[in-house]
């Protein structure tokens, strides 16, 4: 009976665990870049007992989650005619660097924006004439709403004249040859790891005035969520049925 009840509580945890990936996909079904995740299952511990007339019978504590991978299926865009707004046709990703954390991250998401940065002067800079000290240099930057700077192909970040917003800019388009293992940062955000291979330059088309949607299927989702619902509800009831059990043989004793 203690077999079955905790098989029957792992279930339902890894179920509930199930949910929370689905849920986080359906509420980003109109965040642009964003690549939906699906989760994995793998077995806990099944081995096989012997039954009646030397039978095999399979035993185990049931199954988990072994990961939630990231679908980089690609998907539609959306025209917005806005000067900083970009999209990827093709394969690869926009490279954002964060000048306080210094991290380097990915994204389909290309609505960016003109954002002004203040370059600090270096520390053995020689003083103006009149004897001030120099201050900061203000440069425009594309970035993201966050403070990110993206990359030009060359990895430098990308200055824009605030007298001629609507020069042509060259935005850089990454891609690494493994896709999968990269980590979620945020909702359209992922940071590369060792899995991913070398990085070069990627062959997707930078497209102006439009981004790339969420990936996520709301219908596929929804069919997903009345799975793990309907699996939760079997597990809390095998959970009740084992305890009932186990609760009428206590009884007997005496």
């Amino acid at each position: 009976m203690n077999q079955s009840f905790y098989s029957a509580a792992v279930g339902a945890y890894q179920q509930n665990l199930r949910m929370h990936v689905q849920g986080n996909n359906i509420a980003n079904v109109n965040t642009q870049g964003f690549r939906a995740e699906k989760v994995a299952f793998g077995e806990l511990m099944n081995r096989n007992v012997n039954g009646i007339d030397g039978a095999q019978l399979p035993k185990g504590t049931g199954t988990r989650v072994i990961q939630a991978t990231v679908d980089f299926a690609g998907t539609a865009f959306k025209e917005t005619g806005r000067t900083f707004d970009f999209g990827i046709d093709g394969d690869g990703f926009f490279a954002l660097f964060d000048p306080d954390t210094r991290e380097i991250s990915y994204t389909r998401d290309g609505s960016f924006m003109m954002a002004q940065f203040f370059i600090q002067p270096d520390e053995n800079a020689v003083p103006e004439e009149d004897g001030e000290e120099p201050q900061p240099t203000e440069v425009w930057r594309l970035s993201d709403n966050e403070g990110r700077c993206v990359l030009d192909p060359q990895g430098n970040f990308i200055v824009i004249d605030p007298e001629n917003r609507e020069a042509p800019l060259t935005l850089g388009v990454f891609d690494f040859a493994i896709h999968e293992g990269m980590e979620h940062a945020d909702s359209s955000r992922f940071l590369a790891t060792e899995r991913n291979g070398q990085l070069y330059l990627g062959t997707g088309q930078v497209k102006q005035g439009l981004l790339e949607m969420s990936n996520t299927d709301i219908t596929q989702e929804f069919i997903k969520v009345i799975e793990s619902q309907r699996a939760y509800g079997f597990a809390l009831k095998m959970m009740q049925t084992s305890d009932e059990i186990e609760t009428t043989i206590n009884g007997l004793r005496g």
